[in-house]
């Protein structure tokens, strides 16, 4: 199933993604425990597929497996962060994360008997350079955020954005230029 999770197929959970799950979890909760810098950088560093020098998550970080979510270098993330890497997150450099952000890859079914059957997919989440998200944003599978955008807070991402603008709302839209 794996395989089929990873290049966005329909899959239902299986017993070796139970397994992944479980070893993110226990990986997760100690580094939400970590009370020194150290402790919390190899912590990380195990948790995740990798994470540039000088990035610093704040913990609670909440993850699924952990693996699939990369992360650039100088990157901070305020607490609460939520990265549903059941397909890649990609987070570029200098990026800067407000507290309580949600990036969820996995999608399910609107027809109710595949879904009541648990069937689930998902895609990828790619975040550029120099993207600030602000406190509350959701990313929503499949979205690409260009270079040096800003997501306003609480703002809902369903569609890709540009780089150099600044987007707010529900649905997100572009309100500003900045290039």
């Amino acid at each position: 199933m794996r395989e089929l999770m990873l290049a966005g197929e329909p899959y239902i959970t299986d017993a070796s993604l139970e397994e992944d799950q479980a070893a993110a979890r226990v990986a997760m909760d100690a580094y939400n425990a970590a009370r020194t810098p150290e402790d919390q950088r190899r912590l990380l560093e195990e948790l995740l597929g990798s994470v540039g020098p000088e990035t610093f998550l704040r913990p609670p970080v909440y993850v699924d497996y952990g693996r699939h979510l990369t992360i650039g270098a100088r990157c901070f993330a305020n607490y609460g962060l939520v990265a549903l890497d059941v397909a890649p997150i990609t987070i570029g450099d200098d990026v800067q994360i407000g507290p309580n952000v949600q990036l969820l890859t996995p999608t399910h079914p609107v027809e109710a008997g595949p879904r009541r059957d648990k069937w689930e997919s998902a895609a990828p989440i790619t975040i550029g350079d120099n993207v600030w998200l602000g406190g509350a944003a959701i990313v929503l599978a499949g979205v690409t955020i260009g270079d040096n955008t800003v997501v306003g807070a609480g703002a809902v991402v369903t569609r890709d954005l540009p780089a150099d603008v600044v987007a707010v709302g529900n649905p997100a839209r572009v309100v500003r230029h900045l290039a």
